[in-house]
């Protein structure tokens, strides 16, 4: 026990107790939630980050977009606009935030909109000329406002929730017992080795309803490194190069690169970081035209400052252990929709 948990011990009480108190209101009816005119799939967490929704979002998008016409709502995490915002060839990842803006960079004709307050967002949703069919809400557990067909929670194996504690003690924003508004739970970031009786046993401490399903995913690294222009095999970098994050949790990443015996140094910094002009030029002064590596999220943040030939960040997705799980959660999600 750290030795300021009894101090922090009465303020997650009072927080714990507000949070439960905003949920039994939404349950007694009190506080209204308004479902989606569209059908709809919302990816949320109980703990402030780290679990690795974007991913998510990134899997569902390739999964839908080819039969369906998609749209994105998201509040734009630490963006300098407020209101509803829909993404435009002006946007950046400063105004509409970094998530959104490295969708709506990835993936063309698929209508990307932010919003603090989703049902405003829904509102704008509503008066586009191209109608979405399926709508993915990122980031949506604690609005309750809006009601999804399906949620989907994630989880990280390293962190998981059932281990975790309520803010300021823990990561939680919400209590454990929320996890019974998700209708599938994704425990993510687990490793390539992963056991069957590892799963049972984290199924075990889940305690999942009989509506509810429990599914385990893992990183995929792509071989390359990107950006707009180029391409390099991951491989093929024999010199040091400085990889830059600014994630919830680089450990994954880092012990991936460290594994394939890659020389780098690190600079980490916080989420959704918004990196100033000073840091930059300290990052210029220390890199000496050496390539940097970031990921696809603080690539939209950093591309306008490095020539192409310096900055790349590497590709990465969800997948599944096995075939017959994947076509399990594709079929889950399809039936879930059809019957919306």
């Amino acid at each position: 026990m750290k030795m300021s948990t009894p101090f922090l011990l009465p303020l997650a009480l009072i927080y714990g107790g507000i949070t439960a108190l905003r949920n039994y209101f939404f349950e007694w009816g009190i506080l209204k939630s308004t479902k989606t005119k569209h059908k709809s799939i919302g990816v949320g967490n109980l703990s402030v980050g780290g679990t690795g929704k974007s991913v998510v979002i990134d899997y569902l998008i390739s999964l839908f977009k080819n039969k369906h016409n998609l749209a994105i709502l998201s509040r734009g995490y630490k963006r300098n606009t407020t209101g509803v915002v829909v993404a435009n060839m002006r946007s950046t990842s400063v105004s509409i935030g970094d998530e959104p803006f490295q969708f709506f960079k990835k993936y063309k004709g698929i209508d990307v909109i932010v919003a603090e307050k989703r049902i405003k967002g829904l509102a704008v949703i509503d008066q586009l000329e191209n109608q979405p069919d399926i709508l993915l809400l990122d980031d949506v557990m604690q609005h309750r406002y809006v009601k999804t067909n399906t949620l989907i929670l994630t989880t990280s194996y390293q962190n998981p929730y059932y281990s975790d504690q309520l803010l300021p003690l823990g990561r939680l924003r919400e209590s454990k017992s929320e996890v019974k508004r998700a209708q599938i739970i994704l425990v993510t970031k687990c490793p390539d080795q992963m056991t069957n009786v590892q799963q049972k046993k984290i199924i075990n401490k889940i305690k999942p309803f009989n509506y509810q399903s429990v599914f385990f995913t893992k990183i995929d690294y792509a071989e390359e490194i990107i950006n707009r222009e180029k391409k390099i095999i991951l491989n093929s970098l024999t010199s040091p190069f400085l990889l830059i994050t600014g994630i919830a949790n680089p450990d994954p990443l880092v012990s991936y690169l460290e594994g394939k015996k890659l020389r780098f140094n690190h600079l980490r910094f916080s989420n959704h970081h918004q990196f100033s002009s000073l840091e930059i030029k300290k990052i210029k002064e220390i890199n000496s035209n050496k390539i940097i590596l970031t990921t696809e999220k603080d690539f939209g943040r950093l591309e306008s400052y490095f020539k192409s030939d310096v900055l790349f960040y590497l590709p990465i997705s969800m997948c599944f252990f096995n075939n017959k799980e994947t076509q399990r959660f594709q079929n889950l999600l399809k039936d879930t929709l059809v019957q919306a």
